[in-house]
């Protein structure tokens, strides 16, 4: 079993940046594809980001290229989410998940089974 916690929401105005992480226990997630997900009031789960186990390749959903940055420290067991130039329509609950073996680019395609609490993340106009 892998857990995963998500921290670093919170309110920002437009234009602003968070970092969110995403801290993983219970087995060494170096073998993990991890991805970051978001889903805002009203509306479906929707993919963001992903990155490999090693770190090495990553993935992006069209809107947040240039403004996110995906990355991970194994030595920690963590993965952070770098959101720059937020917009109002980034608002959202972020959830952080996990697939062993996983390509960043097949994260978007699939149900990982295991995923974190979520944090919330609202960005003020």
């Amino acid at each position: 079993q892998v857990q995963l916690v998500e921290s670093g929401g919170g309110l920002v105005q437009a234009g602003g940046s968070l970092r969110l992480s995403c801290a993983a226990s219970g087995r060494t997630i170096s073998s993990y594809g991890v991805g970051w997900y978001r889903q805002a009031p009203g509306k479906e789960r929707e993919f963001v980001a992903a990155i490999s186990g090693n770190g090495v390749v990553t993935h992006y959903e069209d809107s947040v290229k240039g403004r996110f940055t995906i990355s991970r420290d194994n030595a920690k067991s963590t993965v952070y989410l770098q959101m720059n130039s937020l917009k109002f329509e980034d608002t959202a609950v972020f959830y952080c998940a996990a697939r062993e073996l996983t390509a960043p680019q097949a994260m978007p395609f699939i149900v990982p089974p295991y995923w974190g609490q979520g944090t919330q993340v609202t960005v003020s106009s």
